[in-house]
């Protein structure tokens, strides 16, 4: 997966408390490929579109919002079922952060293995950027993972936690198996002296 760098951009509003999985991506489309050219789509389908496929009045389909990479939810992001997909849904729509007052535990996990920074501030916090972002449609959220910090529409800073070894991880751009790879040579030792000690077995 990508490093995550420091960046800027535009961020969507999202004011839905408790939004579960299955909201992020219905059971239905779980089957699907990532590489599927309509994945894009699946991500709050039911909320973005009619049965005809016409759009709906809802916030992610407003044309300012198309290249946002950014989400800033309600309390409970990413709660109900454990699917990876959601990650992947919002991945394929160019998400690269979520900030809310609170994740699904799995969901937070499936973020962090999959490059995207889930941030947790105040409900407080979250209420007010979701309002500036409502009043100023386009205005942008810029992310420091280093600093730990993210600047809202309105330059104001915030501070965030973040587990150092999540954090690491994120900076380098390491999935599950990449992380293994960083202890090759030790592995690669302990192979080598296994088979010494055991040749019977060999």
């Amino acid at each position: 997966m990508k490093a995550f760098k420091t960046f800027a951009s535009t961020a969507i509003p999202i004011d839905i408390p408790n939004c579960d999985t299955d909201q992020i991506i219905p059971a239905r489309f779980l089957r699907r490929a990532k590489g599927d050219p309509e994945y894009h789509r699946f991500m709050f389908h039911d909320l973005r579109f009619n049965a005809d496929g016409s759009d709906k009045d809802f916030v992610f389909n407003k044309p300012v919002y198309s290249k946002a990479e950014i989400l800033v939810a309600d309390i409970n992001w990413g709660c109900g079922s454990s699917r990876e997909n959601a990650v992947d849904a919002m991945t394929a729509n160019g998400i690269k952060s979520v900030i809310a007052p609170s994740f699904g535990d799995i969901h937070y996990s499936n973020c962090i293995q999959n490059g995207v920074l889930p941030i947790q501030l105040s409900g407080q916090d979250c209420a007010t950027l979701r309002a500036q972002l409502r009043e100023s449609p386009g205005a942008e959220i810029a992310i420091d993972l280093d600093a730990q910090s993210l600047t809202g529409p309105d330059q104001t800073t915030y501070d965030f936690d973040i587990k150092a070894f999540d954090k690491y991880r994120l900076l380098n751009g390491l999935d599950d198996v990449q992380l293994t790879q960083e202890f090759g040579a030790q592995i690669d030792a302990f192979e080598t002296g296994y088979k010494a000690e055991n040749s019977w077995a060999y």
